[in-house]
């Protein structure tokens, strides 16, 4: 259970740090105030998740991953660095992030269906949330940003190894 929580509040603190560098840089340049806007609710949800998995990793005495430093320097960078790409990258971000999400979430809730029902049916509710983040993102030109293949596959390699890594770490 504790790598489970670990990974899940190290992925939704690296969630939050993205989506706030997006919006710090996207934020008062003219014509970006609806990216801008689209930037800030995804972080409000993340942060919603975020504060779950504190609660959750404090009521279960289980420790944060030890790479959070680390992790705060990857996601503000790679927020920040695809939004000065443009929304197209930035939307391309979000849809690599939450595809390698969505499996992992759903990979949990199948794991813990039976021992644990209540943590799974909230991270159903958490996976469905971020798909629709993912389905946000494709909705806004994701798949058009600049080397879209490899900026998508370097993202999702980078977060499967995140997930392994704060799994453990």
């Amino acid at each position: 259970m504790g790598e489970i929580l670990r990974v899940d509040h190290a992925g939704e603190y690296a969630a939050v740090l993205i989506y706030r560098a997006q919006r710090a840089v996207f934020e008062g340049r003219r014509g970006h105030e609806a990216v801008t806007a689209d930037m800030a609710e995804m972080e409000r949800q993340e942060q919603v998740h975020l504060d779950r998995f504190n609660a959750l990793l404090n009521a279960r005495q289980v420790r944060p991953t030890a790479m959070t430093p680390v992790w705060r320097l990857a996601a503000s960078a790679l927020g920040a660095g695809t939004a000065l790409m443009g929304e197209k990258a930035a939307h391309a971000c979000t849809e690599a992030v939450e595809s390698v999400i969505g499996d992992h979430y759903a990979d949990q809730v199948a794991e813990l269906a039976e021992s644990d029902p209540d943590l799974a049916a909230e991270l159903e509710r958490f996976r469905l949330e971020e798909l629709e983040h993912h389905d946000h993102a494709v909705a806004h030109g994701s798949r058009e940003a600049p080397a879209y293949r490899l900026l998508s596959t370097v993202i999702k390699a980078g977060c499967k190894a995140a997930i392994k890594i704060s799994e453990k770490v």
